[in-house]
């Protein structure tokens, strides 16, 4: 899946190790409680399904997916905040669902912070639906923040 980035194309690459310090850098732009090096280090050697979409050099956003029996667990995506609000989380939102798909999964799964409407948002028309919350799942500035759990039947 490719889309046209101001005469360059945009697609899809697996996540490495070597893209990581990349991946964090937007990490820590996109969120006040960003996951650590750590944390994509562990998911690639997991074997999640984690992709970059980028255009030349530049590196527009990501995700991380974990498989599950009929099921698929967004973990992370993420818009580099100055590519935010022009269709980039739609078009990983799309490769997700159709590799999903393609692995037989029958339901995609996410959370999602309370305080994060924009988020909420986007998943709602992508549609996702609301069917439950996790109490004090995120780490918050003070504390700990409650997520929305949503799913989407594929």
């Amino acid at each position: 899946m490719s889309a046209v980035f101001k005469s360059m194309e945009a697609g899809f690459e697996p996540m490495t190790e070597a893209r990581l310090e990349h991946v964090v850098a937007i990490e820590r732009r996109a969120y006040a409680q960003p996951w650590t090096r750590g944390n994509f280090a562990d998911s690639l050697r997991s074997g999640y399904h984690a992709q970059i979409l980028g255009a030349g050099d530049a590196v527009l956003g990501y995700f991380v997916a974990m498989q599950g029996v009929d099921e698929v667990h967004l973990l992370n995506i993420t818009v580099e905040p100055a590519w935010q609000g022009q269709g980039w989380g739609r078009v990983m939102l799309d490769a997700l669902v159709l590799w999903s798909r393609a692995q037989g999964a029958q339901w995609l799964w996410l959370e999602v912070r309370t305080t994060n409407v924009r988020a909420q948002q986007v998943y709602q028309r992508y549609g996702f639906r609301r069917v439950g919350e996790r109490r004090n799942y995120y780490p918050a500035d003070h504390g700990r923040e409650d997520a929305i759990v949503m799913s989407l039947k594929l």
